[in-house]
């Protein structure tokens, strides 16, 4: 069995290796929140770059991690000095190569001194983020900076060592400005609207708080482009792992597998250069919002309704959900009648063909991403964004509506089976603990502040989310779709 070494790099014919000499590659970026997500895009992207470009190996990228769930991956990219396959899938097939822009992981979980100096590095000229909506530390209602919260009361009276995001990137910018360094670029790469904007503001909220002076250091040399990312990227199982170290002969112990599809947009505003990234299929734009919203509000918010929906049923992954007949004709509808006349004009994109597109992707035979992860990372405002969009046009809801109930719906019985069987439930997920004693009264769970915010007491919302769980508990999902149809919904 093939282990990966850069110092001695030897691989089985089955893996396309680097056209660059890996031991040349140099830390130009720091990436928070190696997952699987960005080894499969951002990297892929820096990667191909480095193969047609020698002078592109200045921009190799530190990996870490901020989670106690982190470390495993981490001390694992670690011990392959940053190495890793990345298996991309399609129904022609699958490609299997070496990827060698990730130079080292940083494990900053227990301690983020490693990781605040390595953004404090004067070669370092990016970091970027893939946290999820939750490492923003933001309130769940409101979106706004979360001050009060535990994870922020701790930088705030230890901000030399920071547990938050924004923490460490304060902290370093903090350090870099006490060092006479220039300013760099702070790059959110999450499925939040207004990723960059959204960083913005999370990091001068909680400067003010801790070194006000920095705040206008910060504004003056920062910049925080938005980004729209796009590629499915499920989590590679055990058996999927040993399947590929049997049939590749690779020691690879956490290869990537993804999907064949990737997008990448980018507002070209960076302060301290950049990757020529165009160069290897990104997009650079003036501005990202078009094309942020279509992607949120036609593939994110389809994704977390048919999930809920393909929970419900039964099914196990996102192939299956979509090939039920209802719940395909649900996710087009979706589109067609309710997300889609959200959208402003997106330059250079045809909506229907990228919505036909959507439908293939999701039934790509050759990925198995599951209802459970869509409905794990998926955060509820992907729903509400569009609702909110909706009732201010005085709009119809009613299938925003019937995806809203299957959420509910499907949190409530996580709730139960996991009450059930004696587990406790996430302390950091408030859907399970606040859904599971309301019943199916829609007044009661819509009216739970910090997950529906001030929305959730509008008459018509109400109205028509009682509606639709009122046939899902009465009836069942399949009869509630069947009715949908009935109603020419579908």
């Amino acid at each position: 069995m093939t282990s990966l070494s850069r110092a001695r790099l030897a691989l089985p014919e089955a893996i396309i290796a680097p056209g660059y000499d890996v031991r040349s590659v140099t830390p130009g970026i720091v990436h928070i929140g190696l997952g699987g997500f960005h080894r499969a895009h951002f990297a892929r992207y820096t990667h191909d770059l480095m193969e047609i470009d020698p002078s592109a190996l200045i921009w190799g990228i530190v990996g870490s991690g901020l989670r106690e769930s982190d470390a495993a991956l981490l001390a694992a990219m670690r011990a392959q000095d940053g190495l890793y396959t990345l298996v991309e899938r399609d129904t022609a097939g699958e490609t299997c190569a070496l990827i060698g822009s990730i130079t080292d992981a940083i494990d900053a979980f227990a301690e983020s001194a490693d990781l605040v100096a390595a953004i404090v590095r004067p070669e370092t000229r990016i970091v970027s983020i893939t946290v999820s909506e939750h490492g923003y530390n933001l309130d769940s209602a409101t979106k706004s900076f979360w001050r009060d919260s535990p994870a922020v009361q701790h930088d705030l009276a230890h901000p030399g060592t920071p547990r938050t995001m924004p923490g460490v990137l304060v902290e370093a910018l903090r350090q870099r400005r006490a060092d006479g360094l220039g300013g760099i670029t702070a790059l959110s790469c999450d499925n939040i609207q207004h990723n960059g904007n959204i960083l913005r503001a999370s990091v001068l909220d909680l400067a003010e708080l801790t070194d006000p002076t920095l705040v206008a250091w910060i504004d003056d040399n920062v910049c925080f482009p938005n980004s729209m990312v796009d590629r499915i990227t499920p989590v590679a199982t055990a058996d999927e792992i040993a399947a590929f170290a049997a049939r590749t002969g690779l020691a690879d112990r956490v290869p990537v597998f993804a999907e064949s599809f990737r997008q990448w947009v980018i507002e070209d505003r960076f302060a301290a250069g950049r990757p020529a990234w165009e160069r290897v299929g990104a997009q650079f734009v003036s501005d990202v919002a078009p094309y942020e919203a279509m992607k949120l509000r036609l593939l994110n918010a389809s994704h977390l309704a048919i999930a809920s929906l393909g929970a419900l049923c039964g099914y196990e992954t996102i192939r299956e959900t979509i090939g039920d007949p209802l719940i395909r004709r649900y996710m087009i509808r979706l589109m067609d009648a309710e997300t889609g006349p959200t959208l402003p004009p997106v330059p250079g994109i045809d909506l229907a063909q990228y919505k036909s597109t959507l439908l293939d992707r999701f039934a790509n035979p050759a990925i198995r991403d599951t209802v459970k992860r869509v409905n794990t990372d998926a955060p509820l405002n992907l729903l509400l964004d569009p609702w909110r969009d909706r009732l201010a046009e005085d709009a119809s809801i009613e299938l925003l509506s019937l995806g809203l109930a299957a959420w509910c719906r499907r949190v409530r019985n996580e709730a139960e089976a996991l009450a059930a069987t004696d587990q406790r439930l996430p302390t950091a997920n408030i859907a399970y603990s606040a859904l599971r004693a309301l019943g199916d009264d829609p007044v009661a769970m819509l009216s739970v502040e910090p997950l529906f915010g001030a929305i959730g007491r509008d008459a018509r919302l109400v109205s028509k989310v009682g509606y639709w769980l009122k046939c899902i508990a009465d009836d069942g999902i399949a009869a509630t779709l069947a009715q949908a149809k009935k109603r020419s919904l579908l």
